[in-house]
């Protein structure tokens, strides 16, 4: 079995891969540039064309939802985002947060740290920041944002636990966050969940509904609301890379469900912290 710091490792060189090329390069090869968890990738990402502060060079199709769409991120707010690749949220944001806002973006690949702040320096927008760290030890000072988000990131942290009391920290009082991830109902089957490949890719990582949930309530948030939920359907040619015949035809038939999540929980006015406020 890897080790947290291993799993860590091997997600940040396969994203070292795919910042190395763009979004038609992974989407035009057989598995994408960190295998075949790209391709999954791109079947779970969401169209953000038609959002305003799109930018196409920021857009690597790594997501499964769109959480700066239902953020409630307003004027001048302070937004973080973890897990940030090549600025494509943090983008979005900003076209909400205007000039009076800012913007901070965490990864810790600095090959998409340095692709993202290529991108802002080009759009020069002064009031976006990348800093390169681990989303179990966001680089931030507590009660800094208004709001976090995160897109199909949180669930390649081997402690999620830790994360939630991570975006908790840095929340301002009666902020929030808002985060697109992938879960499951029901389990995968072992030689999925072993896969490394599909770990990277966002799905072996997954953990139940119901256990991410209570993770977040946990943590000391309320309010906690499931916005949005889609199916993720993984094609044949991926599966059978990682399942005999039997196997594959076993779990298609079965009941394990891979779903997409938009989930948003607010912290409450008087909160230290997830050790006082439950």
């Amino acid at each position: 079995m890897e080790t947290a710091d291993n799993l860590k490792q091997i997600v940040k060189e396969k994203y070292n891969e795919i910042a190395r090329q763009g979004k038609e390069q992974n989407e035009s090869s057989c598995c994408g540039s960190g295998g075949c968890s790209t391709e999954v990738y791109n079947i779970m990402s969401d169209d953000y064309t038609r959002l305003k502060g799109y930018n196409a060079d920021a857009d690597l199709g790594l997501g499964c939802g769109m959480p700066t769409e239902f953020a409630q991120i307003k004027k001048g707010d302070t937004v973080i985002d973890l897990g940030s690749g090549a600025g494509n949220d943090c983008f979005v944001a900003r076209a909400i947060t205007g000039e009076e806002g800012k913007i901070i973006g965490v990864d810790f690949s600095e090959p998409m740290i340095e692709k993202a702040r290529a991108n802002a320096e080009k759009l020069r927008y002064n009031n976006v920041e990348f800093r390169y760290g681990d989303i179990e030890k966001i680089p931030i000072t507590a009660n800094r944002a208004e709001v976090v988000v995160s897109n199909c990131v949180l669930n390649l942290a081997p402690d999620k636990n830790q994360v939630f009391k991570e975006i908790i920290r840095v929340l301002k009082p009666e902020g929030h966050f808002c985060v697109s991830d992938i879960v499951l109902e029901g389990e995968l089957p072992s030689d999925l969940r072993k896969s490394i490949e599909m770990y990277a890719g966002c799905v072996a990582g997954a953990v139940q509904k119901e256990e991410y949930l209570a993770i977040i309530s946990a943590a000391g948030f309320k309010n906690v609301k499931v916005l949005k939920e889609k199916d993720i359907q993984i094609p044949d040619d991926i599966l059978s890379k990682y399942l005999p015949k039997a196997e594959l035809e076993h779990f298609k038939k079965g009941t394990t469900g891979i779903l997409s999540i938009t989930v948003y929980g607010e912290k409450p006015k008087e909160c230290c912290g997830p050790d006082c406020c439950k």
